[in-house]
C-alpha cells in the first residue's frame, strides 16, 4: 500500500484522500482476503475510492468555516452496480487463475506460486478439487465449462464491474451463463427496481428450463480431451449434479430477493410468477416453482397470522349483526383490509397453485369463512350490501383459485338478481305510492278534507290504516224533480270490525279518483283475502247469498210457502247489475236468484269483480283458482 501511496504524491499533499483508501481499504479486503493477493487488493481499493480509473487527483478543498472546525471528506458510497467478488470468484479455477483446459501439472504449479500469495490451505484445497476425479466434476460444473479461457476471464472480470452486463450476453454455453447469471444476483441490493428484478428472475427461470445434461457433457468432455483429465461417461453423475446446481440457483435468488423490503419482495415474486403463468394459466418453469414452495414456507407464519386476524373479525361482525347494518360495517372495513393484505402476501402462491391444476388450500379456507358471513349476514340479518361487498372482495382476491371463483360467481350472479328485484320491487313501491295518495276538499262552506296515503284513510278526524280496513262500499244514487234530473249524491264507506265513515260528496271527479286510490290500496288486498278465505273452507254471507268457493247458496222464492236455499255451481249461474244492486241468478230458473247492494251492502264490489274474473277463467271451478 505504501508503495502505492507513493506513486502518487497527491494523496501526501491532500489531506482528505487518505481517508476515503482507508475505508475501502477495511471492505475490499476484508472480502478478497483469502481468494485475492495483496496487490490486487490494493489495486482495488484504489479503483474505487477514484472511480473511473483508480488515479487520485487534486480536489477543490473548502474554506474553513471557524479555526474551531475543520472540513470532513464526504466517504463515496457504494455502487450498487459493482461488486467485490463472487461465487464465480470462489472457485477453483478462479482461486488459481487456472482453466478448465489447463493439464495436472499447470494445476500444481499455479497452487504453488498462489500459496505464495493467497492463504496456503485455500489453495491447497482449490489444487485438490481440480485434480481429483471425484471433486473436479462439481467444480466444472460450477465453472464456465464450454467457454474458452480467454472469454471466461473477461466475463469473470466484467461481473465485478457491471453485474447486470452478463444478461445482455449471447451465444454462451446454457450452464455457463447461468452460472454467470447466478453471480450476478449478487449485485442486487435494497434499491433495486422492482420489475427489473422480476425479468431478472424470470431469464433466469427460462434459461434454467434449457438446461439439459447431454450439453453439459458434451461441453465438459470437450474440454477434458484438452487438459487431459478423463472423460465423464456416466450421464447420471451430470444429472445429479445439476440437480445440486439448480438448487444453488434458487438459493442465490432467494438471497437476493431477501435482501429486498418485504413489500418489493412480495411485488417481485407475484410479477415474476403471474409473468411466467399469465396470470396462472401456464405451468411456470422448475426453478419457479421452488421458488414459490420456499416462498410458501418462509410466510406460512405471517398468512396464518394473518387468517386468524380475518376469523376475529368475521366472528366480531356476527356477534354485532343483531344491533344493525351500522354496526356491522366497521368490522367488514377492517375484514377487507386485512384480506387483502394476506391476500398481497399470498398472491405469488396461489397464481403458482392455479398454474399446477390445484387450490391454494389456506386460500380456499379463507374464502370460505368470508363466504359463510356473506351468507350469514344476507339470510339472517337481511344485510345485501354488506353481503354484496363481502362477495365483491372474494371475487377480487381470490380470482386466482378456481373452486372458490366459480362457486362465488353464482353468489355474486344471485345476490345481483336479488338487488335488481329489490330495485324493482322499490320502484314500483315508489310507483304505488304516487298512485294512491290522494287529498280533496269536501263541502262548500264548512269543508272537510278526505285523504288518502301509505299511512291510511282519513276523514272528518277518522283515520284507518290501510291493512286495517276491512269493509268497503260506494254508490252513487241520481235525483230529479219531475223528471228532471237535479244531481247525482256519491256515497263512499270504509271501516274496520269496529267503526265506519261515511263519505257524501257530489263531484264525481272526486268521488272517481277516490274510488280508484281506494280500490289500489285496499280493495285489491280484499280481493285476495276474500279469495284464500274461500280456499279455506270458509263461507262469504252477502245478504241472501252465501258464496262457497265452488259455487253459491241462492234463494228461490215462492209465492206460495217458504223459500228454499238452493246450491248451485258457478257454472250454473250469471250475473248483471240493475236498480243499484249485484244480481246473481240460476241460468235455468229465474226464481232463484239474490240481489246485493252496492251502496249498502259491504264488499260487493270486491265480490262483483272476484265472480266476473272467474267466469273469465275457462274451465273455472272455484274461484280461489285465481291465486294460481
Amino acid at each position: 500500500m505504501a508503495q502505492k501511496i507513493n506513486q502518487y504524491p497527491i494523496l501526501l499533499q491532500d489531506s482528505t484522500l487518505l481517508p476515503q483508501l482507508d475505508v475501502q481499504f477495511e471492505v475490499v479486503c476484508e472480502a478478497m482476503a483469502k481468494t485475492h493477493s495483496l496487490q490486487q487488493i490494493v489495486d482495488e481499493c484504489f479503483r474505487r475510492a477514484f472511480p473511473p480509473d483508480g488515479i487520485p487527483k487534486a480536489r477543490h478543498i473548502a474554506p474553513l468555516v471557524s479555526s474551531q472546525r475543520s472540513t470532513t471528506a464526504s466517504i463515496p458510497s457504494k455502487s450498487t452496480h459493482r461488486l467485490i467478488t463472487t461465487a464465480l470468484h470462489q472457485s477453483a479455477f478462479a482461486i488459481l487463475g487456472v482453466t478448465t483446459r489447463d493439464n495436472r501439472k499447470r494445476i500444481v504449479e499455479s497452487a504453488e506460486e498462489k500459496s505464495l500469495e493467497l492463504d496456503h490451505d485455500v489453495c491447497q484445497k482449490a489444487r485438490s478439487d481440480l485434480t481429483n476425479p471425484r471433486t473436479r466434476l462439481s467444480a466444472e460444473i460450477g465453472w464456465l465449462p464450454g467457454v474458452s479461457p480467454r472469454k471466461a476471464s473477461q466475463l469473470v472480470e466484467n461481473l465485478v464491474n457491471d453485474p447486470m452486463a452478463i444478461r445482455q450476453e449471447s451465444g454462451l454455453p446454457t450452464l455457463a451463463h447461468l452460472n454467470l447469471l447466478a453471480a450476478a444476483f449478487e449485485a442486487v441490493d435494497g434499491k433495486h427496481d422492482a420489475d427489473d428484478l422480476a425479468e431478472f428472475i424470470m431469464e433466469a427461470a427460462y434459461l434454467a428450463e434449457d438446461l439439459t445434461p447431454e450439453e453439459v457433457l458434451r461441453d465438459i468432455n470437450e474440454d477434458r480431451a484438452v487438459s487431459g483429465f478423463p472423460e465423464v461417461r456416466a450421464l447420471d453423475q451430470i444429472e445429479a449434479e445439476l440437480t445440486e446446481r439448480k438448487r444453488y440457483y434458487r438459493g442465490a435468488i432467494k438471497e437476493a430477493i431477501n435482501r429486498l423490503p418485504p413489500m418489493t419482495l412480495i411485488r417481485v415474486m407475484t410479477e415474476t410468477v403471474d409473468g411466467v403463468t399469465s396470470g396462472g394459466k401456464d405451468h411456470a418453469p422448475g426453478l419457479i416453482d421452488d421458488l414459490v414452495d420456499s416462498y410458501e414456507i418462509e410466510t406460512h407464519g405471517i398468512l396464518q397470522k394473518e387468517a386468524e386476524n380475518v376469523q376475529k373479525l368475521i366472528k366480531a361482525a356476527r356477534d354485532h349483526a343483531g344491533s344493525g347494518e351500522t354496526a356491522v360495517e366497521p368490522y367488514v372495513d377492517k375484514l377487507d383490509a386485512v384480506a387483502r393484505n394476506w391476500d398481497k402476501i399470498a398472491q405469488p402462491i396461489q397464481l403458482s397453485s392455479k398454474a399446477r391444476g390445484i387450490d391454494h388450500e389456506a386460500s380456499r379456507d379463507l374464502a370460505y369463512e368470508i363466504r359463510s358471513l356473506a351468507i350469514d349476514l344476507f339470510n339472517k340479518h337481511d344485510m345485501l350490501a354488506q353481503s354484496q361487498r363481502l362477495t365483491g372482495l372474494i371475487q377480487e382476491i381470490f380470482a386466482e383459485v378456481p373452486e372458490i371463483a366459480d362457486r362465488v360467481e353464482e353468489d355474486a350472479d344471485a345476490l345481483a338478481d336479488i338487488f335488481q328485484q329489490r330495485k324493482q320491487a322499490s320502484a314500483r313501491q315508489d310507483e304505488w305510492v304516487r298512485e294512491i295518495t290522494y287529498r280533496a276538499e269536501i263541502g262548500v262552506m264548512f269543508k272537510d278534507t278526505l285523504s288518502i296515503s301509505p299511512q291510511g284513510v282519513s276523514w272528518k278526524g277518522q283515520n284507518f290504516p290501510l291493512d286495517s280496513i276491512t269493509r268497503v262500499r260506494w254508490g252513487g244514487v241520481s235525483h230529479s224533480v219531475n223528471g228532471i234530473p237535479t244531481g247525482t249524491t256519491y256515497t263512499i264507506a270504509f271501516g274496520n270490525r269496529n267503526s265506519e265513515a261515511v263519505v257524501e260528496l257530489k263531484k264525481q271527479d272526486v268521488y272517481s279518483t277516490f274510488i280508484d286510490k281506494l280500490w289500489r290500496s285496499v280493495c285489491v288486498r280484499l280481493l285476495t283475502e276474500m279469495l284464500e278465505a274461500l280456499k279455506e273452507g270458509r263461507d262469504l254471507h252477502f245478504g241472501d247469498a252465501r258464496v262457497h268457493d265452488d259455487g253459491i247458496t241462492l234463494v228461490k222464492r215462492k209465492f206460495l210457502g217458504s223459500n228454499e236455499q238452493i246450491r248451485c255451481s258457478w257454472d250454473r249461474v250469471h250475473v248483471w247489475s240493475a236498480d243499484g244492486s249485484f244480481c246473481i241468478g240460476a241460468k235455468d230458473d229465474k226464481k232463484i236468484n239474490a240481489g246485493i247492494s252496492y251502496i249498502h251492502g259491504a264488499n260487493t264490489h270486491i265480490l262483483e269483480q272476484a265472480i266476473r274474473m272467474g267466469f273469465k277463467k275457462p274451465g273455472m271451478r272455484r274461484l280461489s283458482e285465481l291465486l294460481q
